[in-house]
């Protein structure tokens, strides 16, 4: 599956769907009960990770950052993707170009 989205397309789609924010209870297939950890799972089936690192690649003051490259989720993501990371919690900093959770 290939969107060939670019960085801004996935900031703009994050933000489209800025009103589902921390919606869990709607998403359709989830695989897990926690919107967390369902958003790690699905992180991970789009972008496997080499082995060698977590997937939390650094936390800051109230923020989990992930070590998800944006250019690769762009390829990968479609818009109904981003719209259940959204509902999980998942935000995309474009200053920084990182994904990151508030705790």
């Amino acid at each position: 599956m290939k969107t060939n989205m670019s960085v801004e397309q996935l900031l703009a789609t994050f933000d489209k769907h800025e009103d589902e924010y921390i919606q869990f209870q709607n998403v359709a297939n989830k695989r897990s009960r926690r919107p967390d950890m369902h958003a790690f799972i699905v992180l991970d089936e789009l972008l496997p990770g080499d082995g060698k690192g977590d997937l939390i690649s650094a936390a800051e003051h109230d923020q989990f950052f992930l070590d998800i490259e944006p250019e690769a989720l762009a390829r990968v993501a479609t818009e109904e993707i981003i719209l259940d990371l959204v509902r999980c919690g998942v935000s995309f900093d474009g200053e920084n170009e990182s994904l990151f959770l508030f705790t």
